[in-house]
């Protein structure tokens, strides 16, 4: 005799969100957020502030910190939380974004990996965000100080500390040297 799993929706989430638990959900399954260190915390607000700034300064579209959850699948619901997100201002409504999780899948979104994922758990983040239409992800790894840029499965390159992070198409004109992340 087997069980069956209980899936969770989005809307479910957000109730246990509501009570301080941290998860994200994938196709109706939690799974656990546990907190992260502090290396991870200051590249991910370096990376955001940056990014925040220029979309402010250019009057963009919206940036989204670390915990901002998003339903980027229904029937099970899939609702994943970068550590730094973006929407550009032509897809944000004009009242604004919505309380709760957004259908909106960001436009870019970043991923900075903690010494506690497996390299499978980071990719299968990368094509969930892919498959639902993010046109660019950062992965950001602190370990090597180095950058995997996917603007799809096939088109990744990786940056080093030398090299300069840019948002063109997504986020035309945004740079940022990759050493300042660390």
């Amino acid at each position: 005799m087997t069980a069956s799993k209980t899936l969770v929706t989005a809307e479910e989430l957000l109730q246990l969100s509501a009570q301080g638990r941290r998860y994200e959900l994938v196709k109706g399954e939690l799974r656990d957020m546990a907190p992260t260190g502090n290396v991870h915390g200051r590249v991910a607000i370096r990376l955001g502030s940056r990014l925040d700034m220029y979309v402010e300064a250019h009057d963009l579209g919206e940036a989204f910190a670390a915990e901002t959850g998003f339903r980027i699948h229904r029937n099970p619901d899939t609702v994943l939380a970068p550590d730094v997100s973006f929407i550009a201002k032509g897809r944000v409504p004009a009242e604004g974004v919505a309380p709760g999780f957004g259908d909106i899948v960001p436009d870019l979104v970043s991923e900075v990996v903690s010494p506690s994922e497996t390299a499978a758990s980071v990719q299968a983040k990368v094509e969930n965000w892919l498959e639902a239409g993010v046109k660019l992800v950062w992965v950001v790894y602190p370990d090597t100080r180095s950058v995997a840029v996917y603007r799809s499965l096939e088109d990744v390159r990786v940056l080093r500390e030398g090299d300069a992070l840019s948002g063109d198409p997504v986020l035309p004109g945004f740079s940022c040297p990759v050493r300042e992340l660390f």
